[in-house]
């Protein structure tokens, strides 16, 4: 296993990122960027174990549904790369699970690379969305082949690569991009169907980051994104040759569908269990800052919270649900059901406008306009600012401190971010609806209608 600073000394590989404009040499120096790395640093540290021979809980695969119930907060408590690198693992073994009728050599190679990584102590990122071009045209009808990533050359040992994968969080800070095909390929897109495991360090492999990390000196304005950002990558290869033994697949249409559907379920479900926490993270903040309103007793106020805790507590049966009903792969893996992790993250992500309203209808206009922390300092205001934000319920320093935390997590760049990637990530919403028709018993459903009809299967027509 790695330490935290040897964790930080595997960045220094000659990999080329890029920062508003800038190449940067050396992330862990960084001043913004390196602020992922310490934070990703900690939690090797956390859980580094010594003894020979040991991996990291962090990339096990699970086996029963107390596996995965308790591998999702270690995730959360590890970060987001962790996160990325155990769906990663676990996106694997699933799409090895459902490719029994392939070459037996991408199942070996998956297996593999799994235990590599597990011994290594790495971190992987996936790569699964393209440039895409003309959104109305498939990959082999783009006017540039390059719109989405494919196979430019074949050689006795790998492929090269070219193309560009988008909204790859964490791209920098890992080792590995686990690129996938981004969509289901037909005959005659073979050379689009490509699944492998490229190294970040590769020659041709280049990064540009954005981040919503606050760019103040002060942070205490931000008192959750300052702690806790992971910069986005837009990941380029340009002629990137990947060896065989990193390749999952390569010209298999019919199976390039599966490691999309794969991650698509690893992905819904971190983005469920995110959720679940949020959910309770906004309760209690509109729960706080009602009482420090003053208004916390309010009928309407209370109504608003009880329908913010209605969500919060469906959501959390959905996630225990999709738990509890777990299925075992053919290689014993265990992975969610597929039925209640779509739901609930349709639900979830559909639902968040309404419930970040609640709050923001609650803790009112302060939420954007409350005084820097500086400014309660400033000897000639400060005694005023904070008097003017408190109340009879609360004192104007921790009123403000409240306004900014959820500002900061629903109203400004942080907030922004989350507000795409709730509904984009995992797929979109109209992928989550796809997904739970298809795994809803529809005939028990229509059975069940006839039933009440005091009518049978044989009575339609």
């Amino acid at each position: 296993m790695l330490t935290g600073e040897q964790y930080k000394q595997s960045l220094r590989d000659g990999r080329l990122t890029y920062f508003e404009g800038e190449r940067v040499d050396d992330l862990t120096a960084h001043p913004l960027l390196g602020q992922t790395a310490d934070l990703t640093a900690r939690a090797y540290d956390k859980y580094y174990n010594p003894a020979p021979g040991a991996t990291s809980p962090l990339l096990g695969v699970p086996r029963s549904a107390e596996d995965l119930r308790s591998l999702i907060p270690m995730l959360h408590d590890a970060g987001m790369m962790a996160h990325v690198t155990s769906t990663s693992i676990q996106t694997l073994k699933t799409a090895a699970g459902r490719m029994a009728g392939v070459k037996p050599e991408y199942i070996e190679r998956m297996n593999a690379y799994i235990e590599e990584a597990q011994r290594n102590d790495v971190r992987i990122t996936q790569c699964i969305t393209d440039a895409k071009g003309d959104r109305s045209r498939p990959p082999g009808k783009q006017d540039d082949p390059d719109m989405y990533v494919h196979v430019v050359d074949r050689q006795r040992d790998g492929v090269v690569l070219r193309g560009a994968k988008l909204h790859i969080t964490g791209a920098s800070y890992g080792h590995d991009l686990l690129t996938m095909p981004t969509k289901a390929m037909k005959p005659g897109e073979e050379e689009w169907s490509i699944a492998c495991a490229v190294p970040v360090s590769s020659p041709g492999v280049r990064i540009i980051n954005t981040t919503y990390a606050p760019r103040h000196h002060d942070t205490r304005s931000f008192p959750v994104s300052s702690r806790y950002h992971y910069p986005e990558g837009f990941v380029i290869f340009d002629d990137v040759f990947v060896s065989n033994e990193r390749i999952f697949l390569d010209g298999e249409t019919s199976y390039a569908a599966v490691f999309a559907h794969s991650l698509g379920l690893w992905e819904r479900l971190g983005g469920l269990s995110a959720f679940v926490d949020e959910a309770d993270e906004l309760v209690g903040l509109a729960q706080l800052v009602a009482e420090a309103n003053g208004i916390a007793g309010i009928s309407h106020i209370k109504e608003k919270i009880s329908e913010m805790i209605i969500h919060a507590t469906l959501i959390r049966s959905t996630l225990e649900a999709a738990i509890a009903n777990c299925n075992i792969g053919p290689e014993g893996a265990a992975f969610p059901n597929e039925l209640y992790v779509n739901a609930g993250k349709f639900h979830a992500a559909a639902n968040y406008n309404q419930i970040v309203r609640h709050l923001h209808d609650i803790a009112g206009g302060a939420v954007l306009t409350a005084p820097a922390p500086a400014d309660l300092e400033n000897e000639e205001v400060g005694h005023l600012a904070r008097k003017y934000m408190s109340t009879g319920a609360a004192d104007g320093e921790y009123r403000t401190m409240l306004m900014h935390t959820i500002r900061d997590l629903t109203a400004d760049a942080y907030g922004g971010w989350k507000f795409v990637t709730n509904i984009q990530a995992g797929g979109g919403l109209y992928a989550q609806r796809i997904v739970t028709r298809n795994h809803y018993d529809m005939d028990l459903a229509k059975r069940k209608a006839l039933a009440i009809a005091g009518m049978s299967e044989h009575d339609v027509h």
